[in-house]
């Protein structure tokens, strides 16, 4: 299967580096400099992917992760100068799946963005049938969310920690534990992040994030999903 991928940075060099890598291993490839163009072609072109820095000219990619949230799920990689825990959290909490920290491997820019791709892939495929827990509906074919029957929009790596809880409520998972289901590899520092998109989930899928009935966390281990009223 060929991917497609829009690479939004407005350093020239840098993404002809970042398109020639991603071009050898098979993507096709469109490249934005500024937010209104990076806007433009993610809308034409409805990329597999987003590589995107957040420093751009036009509008900044905190505010392009927002807008395509709004309208897509593709999967968002940022790049960021900025080695500040709290940036890459804003950024998680907006609905990028991953970051990478400038200077980077071009090499690790593509090892992401296929991890992201292939787990995104391996939601879909996972299970065939749906499952019903208390008021969320969860189609793991058709990679949906349904809460009292609304489509909830979540991102791929927020749905495959959802496929993960859920497919054994009551279990808890370390912070360790859900970062190399997510990714099938672990990054280093990765583990913080996954506050970052429980914090998502909650919002999106409780009906009081600050007091959760379905993702409870379980102090000094981890997380789990409650709710045994699981129906197939």
């Amino acid at each position: 299967m060929q991917y497609s991928a829009v690479i939004v940075d407005d350093d020239e060099k840098l993404t002809k580096l970042l398109q020639t890598y991603f071009e050898k291993e098979g993507f096709i490839t469109g490249v934005a400099h500024e937010g209104f163009e990076a806007m433009k072609l993610i809308r034409e072109k409805k990329p597999d992917i987003i590589i995107l820095d957040l420093m751009l000219p036009g509008i900044d990619g905190w505010e392009i992760c927002r807008r395509v949230r709004r309208e897509t799920d593709i999967p968002i990689l940022m790049l960021t100068a900025r080695d500040e825990e709290t940036d890459r959290l804003i950024g998680l909490e907006m609905g990028a799946d991953d970051y990478v920290t400038k200077p980077f491997s071009p090499r690790e820019v593509v090892a992401r963005a296929k991890v992201i791709l292939r787990r995104s892939k391996k939601s879909a495929a996972v299970k065939a049938e749906a499952i019903k827990i208390g008021n969320l509906s969860i189609n793991y074919e058709r990679h949906e969310i349904r809460k009292d029957g609304e489509l909830v929009d979540v991102t791929p790596t927020e749905f495959k920690i959802v496929e993960l809880l859920t497919t054994n409520p009551g279990r808890v998972y370390s912070r360790l534990h859900i970062v190399e289901f997510i990714q099938d590899y672990a990054f280093d520092g990765y583990e913080r992040t996954i506050d970052a998109h429980i914090k998502n989930l909650r919002r999106k899928l409780e009906d009081n994030p600050k007091e959760p009935q379905y993702i409870i966390t379980v102090y000094g281990v981890g997380y789990k999903f409650a709710g045994g009223d699981r129906d197939a």
